[in-house]
């Protein structure tokens, strides 16, 4: 079973950065399908960057051009880098990965993915 670990959330103010990262305990990523998803109370998930295993990227409209998404190979790490952050993007973020991706598959719909980390909070103050 893969087990997914994320890190780097926190609490900033408006404007301010942040870089999530994601590791797979030791396992090979590279043709792994992997994404960020994100959670507020009282809200449904919600997909925010994905990446394919050939580097293709897909970012919900609310964050493009803010948030980048990248796979270290070398170190097995997934990174959601978000930058000019807003009080709407505080929620808790989540990693997720399918080891047998798909091109079938839709990057930012949650049940693309069978594994999925435990969460780290972000949280944007104005």
């Amino acid at each position: 079973q893969v087990q997914l670990v994320e890190s780097g959330g926190g609490s900033v103010q408006a404007g301010g950065a942040l870089r999530l990262s994601c590791t797979a305990a030791g396992r090979r990523i590279g043709s792994w399908g992997m994404g960020w998803f994100r959670q507020a109370p009282g809200k449904e998930r919600e997909g925010v960057a994905a990446i394919d295993p050939d580097g293709t990227t897909s970012y919900a409209v609310s964050v493009k051009g803010r948030f980048t998404i990248s796979k270290d190979h070398d170190k097995n790490t997934l990174y959601l880098q978000m930058n000019s952050l807003k009080p709407e993007d505080t929620a808790m973020y989540y990693c997720a990965a399918d080891r047998c991706w798909s091109e079938m598959r839709s990057l930012l719909g949650g049940s693309s993915y069978s594994a999925w980390g435990q969460g780290t909070q972000v949280t944007v103050s104005s």
